[in-house]
């Protein structure tokens, strides 16, 4: 066996053939293209890692824990977010030049995107429509639609700290997404004023959503900077479906209590 290095733990021998323009000649900007999107879904599947991390850490009550890991995760946002201003030099007429050889392919195909969203706890129908049962990871978020989200685990963590959880929070249909409750509310408002190291993993959290929020906002105006008002590759249906996430939060009940503050 060889000596590691380098190259052969990360494997990148390999890692660097798995950019390949599909135009011919090759348009110029259609590496920005796959490379910028092969980074997304690398910084995806440290983000399902990461929030797998944070369901354990609230559901044993590990404070300091989760709050690593959103310092992590809310750092990551930041990265895809910039990421944004790197796809934002490739004009629409680059783009229009190589945009028919990704035929049927489509960013609304991302599994791991969408389970991040079921993770998290948005999970819609409409999401799945856009994932044939034959698509590499299609099982995986089958079955993301019957696990516990991260705000589920998040009321255990609300639990350890004292707070009362209704019993139809702790026994909810986990196939429905998470939506803001006002008896949580309160007792986060609670912990908000009677236990400042909760409250900083409180903040971090909104900061995490928030940058979610950024990332969906500034996506969007790529796609309609880009092409506009047409359909997606593939038929998917662009800006349209891309707006009704916008602008929902993840952790409603954080949202909710600012007023109370």
């Amino acid at each position: 066996m060889p000596p590691l290095t380098y190259a052969n733990y990360l494997d990148l021998e390999k890692l660097l053939t798995l950019q390949r323009p599909r135009s011919s000649p090759a348009e110029h900007d259609e590496m920005l293209f796959i490379v910028i999107h092969q980074t997304y879904e690398l910084w995806f599947k440290q983000l399902l890692h990461e929030f797998e991390k944070v369901k354990r850490d609230f559901s044993a009550g590990d404070l300091f824990g989760a709050i690593h890991s959103f310092k992590r995760t809310r750092t990551i946002m930041k990265t895809l977010v910039g990421q944004i201003d790197i796809l934002e030099t490739m004009t629409p007429s680059s783009f229009s030049s190589f945009r028919d050889r990704l035929d049927t392919a489509s960013g609304f195909q991302s599994v791991q995107f969408r389970e991040l969203e079921f993770l998290l706890g948005y999970k819609r129908s409409s999401a799945l429509a856009h994932v044939k049962p034959e698509f590499p990871g299609a099982d995986r978020l089958q079955r993301r639609i019957t696990e516990r989200t991260v705000i589920d685990h998040f009321y255990d963590f609300l639990a350890t700290r004292g707070a009362t959880i209704p019993e139809e929070l702790k026994n909810r249909d986990v196939t429905q997404p998470n939506g803001p409750d006002e008896r949580v509310q309160q007792e986060i408002l609670r912990l908000y004023k009677s236990s400042p190291d909760v409250s900083i993993l409180f903040e971090l959290m909104t900061d995490f959503d928030e940058g979610l929020q950024e990332w969906r906002y500034r996506h969007i105006k790529l796609v309609e900077r880009t092409i506009g008002a047409k359909y997606g590759t593939g038929g998917s249906p662009g800006v349209p479906f891309l707006k009704e996430s916008l602008f929902k939060p993840i952790f409603h009940d954080l949202w909710a209590v600012r007023h109370e503050m």
